[in-house]
């Protein structure tokens, strides 16, 4: 880990000690219990002489007291339970990977299951997508609001060297005042030659209310290292890996392509959102919010994207213009955005905005070739104006925002609405509606490489990704949750090979892959059921993905059916001190035409030679929970003892074998 690493723990680390002070032992806490009288802001020695609006002492303090905003400003709350869910969301993303499918080592790419092609960003990313899961976006930041000081620790081993943790710490210094500090490091260095990755995000936030609540605001800096080698997967599979041969029951025997390539993938953001109210009557408790406000929104972010490469692998990927290689995309963004709405119980919240986008993607050189030549940059603004509604009538909330481009082509329009809604006392229903029309990502439309088949200029040749999509969902205590999404999208953009038969033939179909765009319309239809049936102590949790893609080439290829059901008994046990669970979970999807993996690029490419899947993978796990902590040990994959060695995450890279990791998730409340 590096030594600016160690650092950030180590400031972790001080202002935790500061934050709490002595840290205070609490009995057992439930998700009904009690804080201990006196222990709301223990070190604050004003705590009970706090004007109206401030934080008092309270005897019935609860564990609800302890809010997570998100971006969107839904609100949750710290959840100390023990649930299948959370065994889901114990991973290297924590966040359930359903629809994902990972690498050999803990921090690779994840190769896709399912696909939901709404968009989140009306604008483009760098790109490097594969390397997405582990990065930070803004949307991805959740902030607190906490009666005290708080930490949350995630640790879990990896695989060979290294260990997994994610660290934050969040304290009130008043009712309206919150800050958090957050890290997450990582090393694995993985079973297989040439494949260790390290990673290092921080993520620091902040959020204010004024005290007549008239001014909010909030605020967080991320700054994310994302380091990783490349392999370029197995150099001979079929006889090493697929045999079964016992001489390469040791992994580090196998051989791989590449010896002396990493990818990385660095970004700094800073956010700030606040909003000052212009006319209108306080807001707290007892007054309604009504009144017009002004708010704004900034965020700055710089990313780049590098390629390091010793010695050049002409057999892999082609003809070289240099040795060594070392492509680096840069990309620096600006977004400003201007809002005034006007918010009452009749109208609810309606408002319209104005957006300055400010650009700068680019790389330190241009290249000039017989046939083109290949510029240095992409650089512009964008002008984007729109409007926002939001009400509830009774149960019945409404959201819906829109925009439009005026100046600039990397957008030209989008539109999210949603409902939410009771269907009498048994159902609810969500529902809603996406379309955006942007171009595709930069480095599909201008990249430069060492490589001479990775250089192209297609900023004035892509037309908008226009993405339409219809979906809903039926939720039921009694019946299980349906989800249901139908999507159309014209102009969908990938990476694909363009080598013909011949090449393919000589194994060279990796030195022509380019973005492509097909001309046709695609369609995606997805259904999605989750139910979990119970009997005492014994559970059977059951998710099942149906999917079916309609298109004249294929170039969205996925697994018709995608599962997971586990099997879990669940008890306290040792006089109800501890909060036992265990079982075994099945997961498998059809095969399919797996997308494959470009380490130049950090992105994946449809191929439509090979067909992977269709192999089972059974964990087997024991969770328990004792106080605050919860505590995880699982055997990943055991049926590969006695399994076929069939089971891949894309072309040449295998999923890992059987391995036992165990951590834990532990908060502290002081």
């Amino acid at each position: 880990m590096k030594v600016a690493h160690r650092k950030l723990l180590l400031s972790l680390a001080l202002l935790w000690l500061t934050a709490s002070g002595a840290q205070v032992v609490n009995p057992t806490l439930r998700q009904d219990d009690s804080f201990p009288q006196n222990n709301n802001f223990p070190n604050d020695p004003n705590r009970e002489t706090r004007d109206v609006g401030q934080v008092i002492t309270d005897p019935n303090l609860k564990i609800t007291d302890y809010k997570i905003i998100s971006h969107q400003r839904d609100t949750t709350f710290l959840d100390t339970t023990l649930t299948i869910e959370k065994e889901y969301r114990y991973n290297f993303l924590r966040q359930d990977d359903f629809e994902l499918m990972p690498f050999a080592n803990i921090g690779q790419p994840y190769n896709r299951l399912g696909a939901d092609l709404r968009r989140v960003s009306p604008f483009p990313g760098i790109g490097a997508s594969a390397r997405d899961p582990n990065y930070i976006d803004r949307e991805e930041v959740s902030y607190y609001n906490v009666a005290t000081p708080t930490t949350d620790l995630f640790f879990k081993t990896t695989l060979e060297q290294g260990q997994l943790l994610d660290a934050m710490v969040t304290t009130n210094f008043s009712r309206r005042t919150n800050l958090s500090l957050a890290f997450k490091g990582f090393r694995s260095r993985g079973k297989y030659q040439q494949e260790e990755v390290t990673s290092g995000n921080f993520r620091a936030t902040f959020n204010h209310q004024n005290k007549k609540g008239t001014y909010t605001m909030r605020a967080h800096i991320v700054a994310q290292d994302i380091l990783a080698q490349e392999n370029g997967g197995l150099a001979n599979s079929e006889a090493q890996f697929e045999s079964g041969d016992s001489d390469f029951t040791d992994r580090s025997r196998l051989d791989v392509r590449f010896n002396n390539v990493q990818n990385q993938r660095n970004g700094k953001r800073y956010y700030l959102d606040h909003s000052l109210k212009l006319l209108g009557k306080k807001s707290d408790s007892t007054v309604s919010s009504s009144g017009v406000y002004l708010g704004h929104q900034l965020t700055y972010e710089t990313q780049w994207f590098q390629y390091n490469q010793n010695t050049n692998n002409t057999a892999y990927f082609g003809d070289a213009i240099f040795t060594p290689v070392k492509d680096q995309a840069y990309l620096k963004t600006f977004d400003n955005r201007l809002s005034l709405h006007w918010e009452n119980k009749y109208l609810g919240k309606l408002g319209g905005f104005a957006q300055l986008f400010d650009y700068q993607y680019f790389f330190r050189s241009i290249l000039i070739t017989e046939e083109q030549t290949i510029p240095s940059n992409l650089s512009d603004s964008e002008v984007l104006t729109g409007a926002f509604w939001e009400k509830s009538f009774g149960p019945i909330s409404l959201q819906a925002e829109g925009g439009l481009g005026l100046i600039g082509d990397l957008t030209d329009s989008y539109l999210n609405a949603h409902i939410r809604m009771p269907l009498g006392e048994k159902f609810s229903l969500d529902a809603g509606i996406h379309h955006s029309a942007r171009k595709p990502n930069f480095n599909m439309l201008l990249y430069q490489s060492g490589y001479v088949n990775f250089n192209w200029d297609n900023s004035s040749s892509f037309e908008n990704e226009q993405v339409q999509s219809l979906f809903g969902r039926l939720e039921s205590d009694r019946f299980g949750t349906i989800e249901a999404r139908l999507s159309t999208i014209s102009n969908f953009s990938y990476f694909a090979s363009s080598a013909t038969a011949e090449q393919i033939g000589e194994g060279r179909e990796r030195e022509f892959i380019r973005p492509v765009q097909q001309s046709d319309q695609v369609s995606y239809l997805r259904l999605k059921y989750q139910k979990e049936f119970k009997f005492g102590s014994w559970a059977l949790n059951n998710t099942v993905l149906y999917q079916e893609v309609d298109q004249s080439a294929d170039v969205l290829n996925l697994p018709t059916l995608v599962t997971r059901n586990t099997l879990y008994f669940s008890s306290e046990v040792f006089k109800k001190a501890m909060y036992l669970q265990t079982g075994v979970t099945f997961k498998y999807f059809t095969s399919y035409y797996m997308d494959a993996y470009n380490p130049l690029m950090a992105e994946f490419y449809v191929q439509n030679q090979e067909k992977l899947g269709g192999f089972p993978m059974l964990d087997f796990f024991i969770n328990a929970r004792v106080q605050q902590t919860r505590i995880y040990l699982k055997a990943e994959h055991f049926n590969s003892f006695f399994s076929q060695n069939n089971f891949f995450a894309a072309p040449d890279y295998p999923y890992r074998d059987f391995v036992i990791r165990f951590g834990l998730v532990w908060n502290f409340f002081s």
